[in-house]
């Protein structure tokens, strides 16, 4: 398989339905007064919505700027405070920019080449391939949960 044909699965992967739904599908008509209720769960859908951009800007920084610097695990990747209306636009909104930019890093990459602050085991390093799946399979566990949280607030897909 050539990179260009494993780009384009990466690409369907992150942006389009097959075995999970996607992002926008999660939040059309997501009721905005109830994305800080707590449902029983150890979460709330603001919190995962917000947990999602964070940690997918977290892997953009990450393989674009040299000068990255992890966050505190695993404080600084959740929510600090309750989200608004505005804010869960917003976050949704860059989550998506976020995306889109990092679909650009990975379409100009060698996808087994090693991200420039990789280091991993052996000198292998993290490749943008890993980077890739690491982040599709990020965004769909969390985007489960959020499934799971709107069906709790009796909001149905």
């Amino acid at each position: 398989m050539t990179q260009n044909r494993l780009k384009d699965h990466l690409r369907a992967l992150l942006t389009e339905r097959q075995a999970h739904l996607q992002l926008a599908e999660v939040l059309e008509d997501f009721p905005l007064d109830q994305i800080n209720e707590d449902v029983g769960l150890p979460y709330t859908a603001w919190d995962l919505l917000w947990h999602l951009w964070f940690t997918q800007r977290d892997i953009l920084e990450f393989v674009r700027d040299a000068r990255y610097q992890e966050p505190a695990w695993p404080t600084a990747y959740w929510p600090a405070s309750p989200g608004t209306p505005d804010s869960w636009r917003q976050t949704a909104q860059g989550w998506q920019s976020d995306l889109e930019e990092l679909l650009a890093l990975i379409g100009g990459a060698d996808l087994l080449a090693t991200v420039p602050n990789g280091d991993g085991p052996e000198g292998g390093g993290q490749t943008w391939l890993r980077e890739a799946l690491l982040v599709a399979d990020h965004n769909a566990y969390h985007l489960g949960q959020l499934v799971v949280v709107r069906r709790l607030l009796e909001r149905p897909i």
